[in-house]
């Protein structure tokens, strides 16, 4: 586990941000499944949980060629893993660096991937894909135009895809989603994108 900063590591590389909620394993299995282990991105997973512990980092290195981590503070962010929020935190990003905080927004709907997303456009130099899973309510969708506005891709998982449609459904309604696709097809949106950066 790397906790300090690696001088060698520049930080321009492409984060692909996924959000999502209910439903949103599904989504993020079938996307995985699809990526390589070379594709030179960090995936970072941000999941709605406020209060029960999240299994994804041993439920999701089955459907990942990459290394698949729980986010810790100060975690450097390394291209070619997978890195999942924890439950009841914001996650911030700084200086290449993980940043947990306490969730801002203890009760109703989280606004964690917002909160990532928005941490992404002022303190990353890389390429940002903010993708948009399945889930309750509208988390992210406030972001997406300020993704856009810094030169990122987004992208909503197709409707009938998903089996909760209510977050890539106010994606999609924000006016600034790029792509609406499958969780399949937008990995391999992602390996288009990666390879023309």
């Amino acid at each position: 586990m790397i906790r300090m900063q690696n001088q060698s590591v520049k930080n321009n590389f492409p984060v692909v941000c996924v959000g999502g909620s209910a439903g949103g394993l599904d989504a993020y299995t079938r996307l995985l499944q699809h990526l390589p282990a070379d594709l030179d991105v960090a995936v970072v997973i941000v999941n709605h949980l406020r209060t029960v512990a999240t299994m994804l980092h041993e439920i999701l290195p089955n459907y990942s060629k990459m290394p698949v981590e729980l986010i810790t503070q100060q975690l450097v962010i390394l291209p070619n893993h997978v890195f999942i929020i924890p439950e009841k935190r914001d996650l911030h990003i700084l200086n290449g660096e993980f940043r947990l905080k306490p969730i801002s927004k203890p009760r109703g709907w989280p606004d964690v991937i917002t909160v990532f997303l928005r941490s992404l456009t002022k303190h990353w130099d890389g390429k940002i894909i903010a993708v948009i899973v399945s889930g309750y309510d509208g988390d992210g969708a406030e972001a997406l135009c300020g993704i856009k506005d810094v030169g990122g891709i987004t992208i909503a998982q197709k409707l009938n895809t998903a089996g909760q449609p209510d977050m890539p459904e106010s994606a999609i309604e924000s006016g600034c989603i790029d792509y609406v696709l499958s969780p399949e097809d937008i990995a391999q949106e992602i390996i288009r994108i990666t390879q023309t950066v």
